[in-house]
């Protein structure tokens, strides 16, 4: 496996659930938060709620990707935020609870706040990862993302660790784009909208099916082997995010 990069980068890209947060623990954030928020707006107990929301996202989540796989043209659909879907996901929780839903306008409306009070009340960023996103723009890197996860949800997780103000490109999700992730146009989307030249970027993801991806544009890619994964044979490979300060100082 490369063990160091060819040429150093100018901007990077980060990828979010994988490099700088726990998908996990993210999970394990949803089922607190979301019945802190609502068991005191709707009734029933805390837990309730936590072991409602795993069940009833795990099915949103199905639909989903059923709707991903059917659909004839490539292109990016917000599905999970469309209001029937929000609206859905909480009237499903309410009936598992035991509890009155709201109208359909209730639980929409409902459903967004639950968002916007948990995700930047989540804190499952890996350790060492908010000082490596300061480093890396201290040391003048231009920073970016290059996520699956709406723009939205990118900046409350970022606010919330503290470190938005590090990230002076867009937040990319595939929202902003109009893409999604497991496209190669993804990549080709973001250097095309950032007028970045792939030649000086570099991609920082847990999935190396992505960054071949982005390998492809002619951007550089670092593969984060977190959780026990095997180091990757075709990308420069590193352990954590926090170690990526480290291997940009090391001789190319």
């Amino acid at each position: 496996m490369p063990d160091r990069l060819s040429r150093k980068p100018r901007v990077i890209f980060l990828d979010h659930g994988g490099v700088i947060t726990d998908n996990d623990r993210r999970a394990a954030g949803w089922r607190r938060l979301v019945g802190e928020f609502l068991s005191p707006r709707l009734g029933g107990e805390p837990r309730q709620w936590g072991d409602a929301n795993s069940e009833v996202f795990g099915r949103q989540w199905q639909r989903f990707e059923e709707f991903v796989a059917r659909r004839p043209i490539p292109g990016y659909h917000n599905f999970l935020e469309t209001p029937i879907e929000r609206e859905r996901w909480l009237r499903e929780m309410c009936e598992q609870v035991g509890v009155p839903a709201p109208d359909f306008d209730g639980c929409v409306a409902l459903a967004r706040e639950t968002e916007a009070y948990v995700v930047p009340r989540i804190r499952a960023d890996y350790p060492g990862a908010a000082g490596a996103i300061r480093a890396l723009h201290t040391d003048g890197y231009v920073l970016g993302t290059a996520s699956g996860d709406p723009s939205s949800d990118l900046e409350r997780h970022l606010s919330g660790m503290g470190v938005r103000e590090c990230f002076t490109l867009p937040l990319y999700g595939p929202d902003l784009l109009r893409i999604f992730k497991h496209e190669q146009r993804y990549y080709e989307g973001i250097f095309a909208e950032t007028k970045v030249n792939p030649a000086q970027a570099l991609v920082v993801d847990n999935d190396a099916s992505q960054l071949d991806l982005a390998a492809a544009t002619g951007a550089h890619t670092v593969f984060v082997a977190n959780d026990g994964a095997a180091p990757s044979e075709t990308h420069t490979t590193i352990r954590a995010l926090a170690e990526l300060p480290t291997l940009l100082e090391s001789p190319g």
